[in-house]
């Protein structure tokens, strides 16, 4: 919800214009939801996501595939293969709230699945072909991949397969490796490694000639810096969705702030791309932890999830945090 209002924002008109709203918003350093400033409302997008007038968590892609992520461990277990994926998603998700990769591959299933696919037959074509699509290596895998983490700590090559398995559907490379990193992240910092430890254990999951691999690397090592230029820099040109820029900007996000959530995710938020997804995997990542967050990022809320999700209009926060615990063995 932190980088929802300024999504489009930062990816349409870049990272200058990101930081000049928070700068007219006086919301830098960003360590609380972002301020709507009156008279500039045709700015933002999702209104309802901005301080003073968020009443609950309103519906948003990377909430609505951690829910299914859950929804496809209750149903088919940790052996759910990604055919199983794509039964999920007809199920499940609307195909006008999916995108880039996503979109081709639902495109595909919609195609080509038959009556028989989503009722549990075997596919009756190469489920593989879902993923060769021209975004095969944006960063919607690795906005999918945070729960497999969650429910295996201290589990990281389960956490590893998981991810790998969901995000086989519809994305290749890159795609797949970020999806493999942040899973794994999260099963170590589960079992009490630090954040940045685990980053870079992470990393050790994927080959190491990759550009994730890199990513990685450069964003632990400009940890130090003040704002995220380096990365910017080397980054140019790329798309604001795409695996590699953001997956370094998760690790320089939360590698610099260990010890601090807002931080964390406030100078990940405000350093652009793709604002709302990395600002929910660094904050993620760092929830593992155990250590408190702040209420004030809750209180909005009132407790209350809004997803697309067919069937799942609402849902209550307890609700998923106990579902989801039931599923770590």
């Amino acid at each position: 919800m932190l980088g929802k209002p300024v999504e489009q924002l930062s990816m349409r008109k870049g990272r200058e214009a990101l930081q000049s709203y928070l700068e007219r918003a006086e919301a830098l350093p960003l360590r609380d939801y972002v301020p709507l400033i009156e008279g500039s409302e045709s700015e933002l997008r999702d209104h309802d996501a901005c301080r003073g007038r968020m009443e609950k968590a309103i519906p948003d892609d990377d909430i609505n595939y951690t829910l299914i992520s859950l929804l496809i461990l209750e149903e088919y277990g940790r052996g759910f293969s990604t055919a199983d994926v794509g039964r999920a998603w007809l199920r499940f998700l609307p195909g006008a709230i999916v995108f880039t990769a996503e979109r081709e591959a639902y495109s595909r299933l919609l195609a080509d699945a038959g009556m028989g696919f989503p009722s549990g037959a075997p596919p009756a074509f190469d489920i593989a072909e879902c993923s060769d699509n021209p975004y095969n290596d944006w960063i919607g895998a690795q906005i999918r991949a945070d729960l497999y983490g969650w429910v295996a700590p201290g589990e990281p090559t389960e956490a590893a397969s998981l991810a790998g398995t969901d995000a086989a559907l519809s994305h290749r490379g890159d795609g797949v490796h970020g999806a493999v990193v942040i899973a794994v992240a999260g099963s170590l910092i589960g079992a009490g490694w630090a954040p940045q430890k685990a980053i870079e254990e992470a990393a050790s999951y994927i080959p190491s000639e990759s550009a994730s691999a890199g990513a990685i690397a450069l964003g632990l090592s400009c940890a130090t810096d003040s704002d995220a230029s380096q990365l910017h820099a080397e980054f140019e040109g790329m798309s604001p969705v795409h695996t590699v820029n953001n997956l370094a900007l998760v690790a320089w996000g939360l590698s610099r702030n260990p010890d601090d959530f807002s931080a964390a995710i406030g100078d990940t938020v405000s350093a652009g791309w793709d604002t709302d997804c990395n600002g929910a995997t660094v904050g993620g990542l760092w929830g593992l932890t155990g250590r408190e967050i702040p209420a004030s990022w809750l209180s909005g809320w009132n407790g209350l999830i809004e997803t697309s999700l067919s069937g799942h209009a609402v849902l209550h926060l307890d609700e998923v945090v106990d579902r989801t615990v039931a599923l770590i063995n």
